[in-house]
């Protein structure tokens, strides 16, 4: 029997990158799939996120469109022929049976290239508002997959699923005993995560600076706190010139990115978090009550209706970039750890919106399409 080859597309951030990622560690386990390609723009982060997955990996150049109209928007319209060409010609090399798209402007030009070749593709959509590729790509999808039963009003497919945010596999595989032994942090205390994204939030950042004192002190809770790669040492010089007695406490664990994300995220009881989809979906797996502090220039005001449908579903606490203080954070924290009632809720609402199966349920609908051909 012939194997399924599949060329997977989706680039530009985590949110796009990292459920392409895990849909293509599902179809490594999957016996009925054979090769899998890559393809994204090469100045972006998924080449060296799919090459560490082994994945052959092809790059197309495309940026973003202009929302003015003008010379860019001319030249971008050639950039974007251009790359419909060079997907055309990629296409015809591998010859795959599928393509799965989730989103970010690479997907365009590849999935237009797709339908031209008469090549069936699916796409998924992370977010609570699909983004502007995933809307124009999704009349001509054989399949649609979304992350937010909000999505689907946005979409016109009537094959349409909502299946969640495909996550990587080590994130459901620990428990929170194991997460805190390997944190070094303390068993018995609550534990707060604060998260921003690897680039950091700064709006974030402050908040919990000015918050660890009361939170270790007052509350007796255990702080951990990804504050981003960007300007971690100016954060952590400020942070200890303003509280030198808390050097070397074992209560505040603050790193610039967790590789292994899935400790922190097991270990914690509550977290702080921007609203990007992925991020969503990782609390919801995990079961963990937050405060979803959405970017507010996030492209189409996406992270906003996310943290709006969470805070709907009872699973998070919403709160404006503007209002997250530290003050504001300090309540909102202990309003939810300090209420077994109102935490459990949240936990249970964060677990029936999670999709533990998400990823093999697209590897199913991927098999299904493929011998639409």
């Amino acid at each position: 029997m012939k194997l399924i080859s599949v060329v997977l597309t989706g680039g530009g951030t985590g949110g796009h990158i990292y459920p392409a990622i895990a849909v293509a560690q599902e179809l490594k386990n999957d016996p009925d799939f054979g090769e899998i390609y890559y393809i994204g723009c090469a100045k972006n982060p998924e080449k060296e996120i799919a090459e560490r997955e082994n994945l052959d990996f092809y790059s197309v150049n495309v940026s973003g469109m202009p929302r003015k109209p003008g010379i860019k928007l001319l030249l971008w319209a050639i950039e974007l022929l251009t790359a419909t060409f060079s997907s055309i010609k990629l296409l015809t090399g591998l010859k795959p049976d599928a393509v799965f798209g989730t989103g970010g402007y690479v997907t365009g030009p590849v999935l237009m290239a797709a339908w031209l070749l008469g090549i069936p593709y699916m796409i998924h959509d992370p977010d609570a508002h699909p983004g502007m590729v995933n809307k124009f790509t999704s009349k001509g999808a054989k399949s649609v997959s979304l992350a937010f039963e909000d999505a689907k009003k946005f979409i016109k497919n009537n094959n349409t699923k909502v299946s969640g945010n495909p996550v990587r596999s080590a994130l459901s595989g620990t428990d929170r005993n194991t997460a805190i032994e390997k944190l070094g942090l303390n068993p018995d205390k609550k534990t707060i995560l604060a998260i921003g994204g690897s680039q950091g939030a700064k709006t974030i950042n402050d908040a919990i600076s000015g918050a660890v004192r009361a939170f270790i002190e007052e509350s007796g809770f255990q702080v951990i706190h990804q504050t981003g790669r960007k300007n971690f040492d100016d954060y952590i010089k400020s942070f200890y010139e303003k509280n030198p007695d808390l050097y070397a406490n074992p209560d505040y664990l603050a790193k610039p990115y967790f590789d292994d994300m899935y400790l922190p995220l097991n270990a914690a009881d509550v977290a702080v978090s921007r609203a990007g989809s992925l991020s969503i979906s990782e609390l919801n797996l995990c079961g963990l009550p937050a405060v979803l502090v959405p970017y507010p220039y996030a492209a189409a005001d996406h992270q906003r209706f996310n943290a709006k449908a969470m805070e709907k579903a009872g699973a998070a606490v919403y709160l404006e970039d503007a209002d997250c203080t530290p003050g504001r954070l300090i309540g909102l924290i202990n309003s939810i750890l300090n209420n077994p009632e109102k935490f459990s809720h949240m936990k249970k609402a964060n677990i029936i919106l999670a999709k533990p199966d998400s990823a093999r349920d697209i590897v199913s609908e991927l098999k299904k399409i493929s011998g639409s051909k």
